[in-house]
Order: C-alpha cells, then sequence, then structure tokens
C-alpha cells in the first residue's frame, strides 16, 4: 500500500556543471529541506565559480516536453523558474504551464551571474513582463536584475524601494527584491506583497565571496516552503533564514578558484511525507 506523497517542487531552470548554481543548487536546496525535486534542463550554459563561458540553447520542444512529462506524473505542490534566456522560451514555459492547474510559481529572472556575466538576450526582458510576471506568484530580483525591469540604477535602499514601485506596476503579484549587493555592513531585501505594501528583511552582511548560486538557492527555498503548506510571507521569511544560514556555514570553504558555492546542506531535513487522502 502506498500511503504517502513527498511535498515535490518543480526547478525550470538552467545548468550549472561547477554545482553551486541553477538546476543543481535547486536539487540541493529542495532535498535539504525534505521536498521532493523534480527538473526541467532550459538551458546549458558552460561555467564554473570564475564566470559563463558559453550558453547552448536546449530545443524548445524538448522544453515542452519536459514539463509535460513531469506535471503529467508529478503534480507539483510549487513551481521555481530560473534561467530563461529567450523570448521563444519564455512563451513556450507560459503556454506549457497555462494547460495544468495552477500552482504557486516562485520566478527568479536570472539575468545577470554572481560574475557579473549577463545570461539573457535584450529581446526577453518584454517577453518576461508580458508572460511570466503574471502567472507567477513572487519574483526574486536582486538589484542588478531590478534595475534591468525598471530601467533605472539601483544601488541604494531607496532606489529599492522606487525599483520594486516601478516593477509591481507592470503586473506583479509579489516581489522580494533582494539587497545582496548593498555596500553596507547590513544587507536590507524588501518584500513587496499582493496589498501594495512593503516588508523590510535586515540581516548581518558575511563577508565571504563564497556565494555562487545564492538567488537560485532562495527561489528553491521559498518555493519549497510553500510546497510545504507555508504562506508566502512565511515562505520568503524561511527561505532568507535557510540562504543566510547556508552562506554562514559554507563561508570559509575552498571550492573552484572563483565566487564559492553556499553550503546547501548544513542541516539536511528528513523527507517529508504527507497522508494520501
Amino acid at each position: 500500500m502506498k500511503n504517502y506523497t513527498y511535498p515535490s517542487v518543480l526547478a525550470i531552470a538552467g545548468f550549472d556543471g561547477s554545482g553551486g548554481a541553477g538546476i543543481q543548487a535547486d536539487i540541493k536546496t529542495i532535498s535539504a529541506l525534505g521536498c521532493y525535486a523534480t527538473t526541467v534542463l532550459t538551458a546549458l550554459p558552460v561555467q564554473n565559480t570564475q564566470g559563463v563561458r558559453n550558453i547552448y540553447s536546449i530545443p524548445i520542444e524538448a522544453v515542452t516536453d519536459q514539463i509535460e512529462a513531469v506535471m503529467d506524473d508529478i503534480m507539483p505542490e510549487a513551481i521555481k523558474i530560473g534561467m530563461v534566456h529567450t523570448p521563444e522560451l519564455v512563451d513556450a514555459i507560459a503556454g506549457t504551464l497555462e494547460k495544468y492547474q495552477k500552482v504557486p510559481i516562485v520566478f527568479d529572472p536570472v539575468m545577470v551571474a554572481t560574475s557579473g556575466h549577463r545570461l539573457i538576450e535584450e529581446n526577453t526582458i518584454d517577453a518576461l513582463v508580458e508572460r511570466l510576471l503574471p502567472i507567477a506568484t513572487i519574483i526574486t530580483p536582486n538589484m542588478d536584475e531590478a534595475a534591468i525591469l525598471a530601467n533605472m540604477d539601483v544601488s541604494t535602499l531607496e532606489e529599492m524601494r522606487t525599483a520594486g514601485e516601478h516593477i509591481k506596476a507592470l503586473g506583479c503579484n509579489n516581489i522580494l527584491m533582494k539587497g545582496g549587493h548593498q555596500k553596507t555592513a547590513s544587507i536590507t531585501s524588501l518584500f513587496f506583497d499582493q496589498n501594495d505594501e512593503c516588508h523590510p528583511f535586515e540581516v548581518t552582511k558575511i563577508k565571504t565571496d563564497n556565494t555562487h548560486g545564492s538567488g537560485c538557492t532562495l527561489s528553491s527555498a521559498i518555493a519549497s516552503y510553500l510546497a510545504q503548506g507555508k504562506d508566502l510571507f512565511e515562505a520568503v521569511d524561511l527561505g532568507q533564514r535557510y540562504v543566510h544560514h547556508a552562506i554562514d556555514s559554507g563561508k570559509n570553504v575552498q571550492t573552484g578558484k572563483g565566487s564559492g558555492p553556499l553550503n546547501h546542506f548544513f542541516d539536511p531535513q528528513r523527507m517529508i511525507k504527507n497522508e494520501m487522502d
């Protein structure tokens, strides 16, 4: 008899052979938080901790086939979307997901890698705004990505607030604007909820360059907590706490010659088993 299910999270994202970001970070995060990870590969970046060397596209049909194969068999409790670098890919993902029952979507608009490399084509921005922002439960841009979406400089907390208002007006439901690039002793991220209220989250900045894949990890953590049944505010709060601890526990570890990864398994949880109806 099969009496239980695992809370399932689908990660739709790009590849990272160095293991710290992309779909590899998603799998590690989802697993560390006691959920079951399924995946769809959207692109094959050739990268390591030092930067991105090339990006190879995955055929559009292969992406839609992957989504359908997973959704038809293991319906997720939450979906995380990461690297979507072409307009055609945006349309394919949005169009395919529309065929299924709505589940919470955490969209991390990956545009710039930790190394500073641009990961998205210019003409993809409009497609993201038109197709993915409206269906996402929450988007999680960093300051560089917020600057692109809001078409303005974003380097201070006040500019983050202004950019958040601009991005919200594009049709977003909820936004978590990450403040990790702030040059201050503490980091403040801003959560703009669907009622247009702004909630700050402040943590002490950890002195390390081992932050490769932190954005991927955060979006996957939020999706995992949503899959566990947490409400959005709690999922955002817990997701940020998880990332902060993962950075702190991996801050003094040498992995590669560049910006190293987080320690995703600083406190791994047992797989959660939910009773079937």
